[in-house]
């Protein structure tokens, strides 16, 4: 987990800056709206809805968007099918990236991705030509005030997790990418909340960005691409030495 502690810390500060904005409401909507699809709008039996609709409620997120979210998935509201989708491609200095979706017009996604690459210094890749340099993995996230550091290890060691990192405000528990549902119930079992449940992709061997203006050029990128009111999830594989980071944040 190369960078995690830093680089998380901004990702957190920048969360809740996004939560303010309104802009997460969007990826919560959409995160509802595929859960629901893929097993059904009772979140009393589909553990997907119901970890995506208690990050909703976490950050506020009104009841009426959360049922029409709901309703989207299952199909209720008519119109056209939220679909998921990928794209990879490289940032400035060869920078990886791939950009998970959520979306009802794959035509305008496509284009309007293409066009946040070409303008950054980028450019989409061909399917398989980025997601090679990452592991699938799957990811938990519980809040630190929940359960102490040594508690949580041998709780994730039993449920089968991989690994664990924690820090002040939460607890990351990695899994294999086909364990995840399998050891978040677990978890939930031993009467553990969790903030969060997905699949990741970590990158094998993360690229160390030393230049101001291209660490600069990378995180405008990887901004704009998490910004955009389709995008899940952005992975990348660079790192920003921790002496550029302090500059680019402080």
């Amino acid at each position: 987990m190369a960078g995690h502690n830093k680089w998380s810390k901004v990702k957190h500060i920048k969360a809740r800056v996004d939560a303010i904005k309104g802009r997460v409401f969007s990826k919560c909507a959409h995160e509802i709206a595929l859960a629901a699809r893929a097993g059904g709008g009772d979140p009393a039996g589909n553990a997907r809805l119901r970890t995506a609709i208690d990050n909703a409620k976490a950050v506020s997120m009104p009841k009426d968007n959360i049922d029409r979210a709901v309703k989207k998935g299952t199909g209720e509201l008519g119109g056209e099918m939220i679909q998921e989708i990928s794209y990879e491609g490289y940032g400035p200095a060869g920078i990886a990236f791939i950009i998970e979706m959520a979306t009802d017009n794959l035509n305008r996604v496509a284009a309007d991705i293409r066009l946040i690459f070409s303008k950054n210094g980028g450019s989409v890749a061909t399917p398989g030509s980025v997601s090679y340099q990452f592991d699938r993995k799957g990811e938990i996230r519980i809040c630190a005030t929940d359960i102490p550091e040594d508690k949580i290890m041998d709780a994730a060691i039993e449920a089968g997790a991989d690994d664990v990192v924690s820090d002040a405000d939460e607890h990351l528990i990695l899994t294999a990418a086909n364990e995840l549902g399998t050891v978040a119930n677990l978890l939930r079992g031993a009467g553990l909340n969790l903030i969060s449940e997905k699949l990741v992709s970590i990158p094998q061997s993360p690229a160390l960005v030393s230049d101001p203006a291209i660490a600069r050029q990378v995180l405008k990128l990887h901004d704009l691409l998490d910004d955009y009111p389709d995008t899940l999830n952005v992975f990348t594989n660079f790192e920003v030495a921790d002496e550029i980071l302090d500059q680019l944040v402080s």
